[in-house]
């Protein structure tokens, strides 16, 4: 009699010769599911794909949180959620196991499974599975409250003030004297005699300061 198992992540049933048990979880999964520890350094010491996940980069998302995270947004607004296959595939960002297409056992609702612990914990459990037409059926059981990371909300950028700086208006007084030198300067122009010809007549400086036989050549 051969005595056999599932693999916690892909679901197959194997014979315990093909299974081996995690060292850190302690959970027995197939060959291809098991790699060494690379924390170690040791060949012999195995680890699921799981557990190695989290020792190389703990905070990474696991392939089915994706659709646990999906599952809870849909229920603040419905029960019921039909999925067809390929809309998990995208979902997950990964292609299902084979089992899962063949195989209605895949999914069973069982917290011990890692696949069907994503929708179990987040409050959902499958109620209809139809392999022919490749769709499933979730059912909200339970409530369960989305966390939300509460960031510092700041306050929006407020421009300091701009003083526009514009010629200020000239008074009325500097705008009477302008007015009054340029109607002088008018009347000058007027009061000076035209002559005809090329003559000009000397300016006033030069007949204040130099006389007609002393003016320089």
């Amino acid at each position: 009699m051969v005595f056999k198992d599932e693999c916690g992540i892909c679901g197959r049933v194997l014979p315990y010769t093909y299974l081996r048990r995690c060292q850190r979880c302690g959970k027995l999964f197939c060959k291809d599911c098991m790699v060494p520890d690379v924390s170690t350094g040791d060949p012999t010491k195995m680890l699921c794909l799981h557990c190695a996940r989290r020792t190389v980069s703990p905070k990474t998302m696991g392939k089915y949180d994706r659709l646990a995270n999906y599952l809870k947004f849909r229920s603040s607004f419905t029960d019921a959620v039909k999925l067809s296959f390929a809309k998990i595939d995208g979902i997950i960002g990964d292609n299902l196991p084979t089992s899962a297409y063949h195989d209605e056992r895949w999914w069973r609702n069982s917290p011990s499974i890692s696949h069907a612990k994503a929708w179990v914990e987040a409050g959902w459990n499958v109620q209809e599975v139809n392999l022919k037409e490749g769709y499933v059926v979730f059912k909200k059981v339970k409530n369960v409250r989305v966390k939300t990371s509460r960031k510092e909300i700041k306050k929006p950028f407020t421009p300091v003030p701009v003083r526009y700086s514009g010629r200020k208006k000239p008074s009325k007084t500097k705008i009477s004297k302008l007015y009054a030198r340029l109607k002088n300067l008018e009347r000058q122009k007027a009061s000076t005699p035209a002559y005809r010809g090329s003559f000009k007549p000397k300016p006033k400086h030069e007949k204040k300061l130099f006389k007609s036989e002393k003016k320089p050549q």
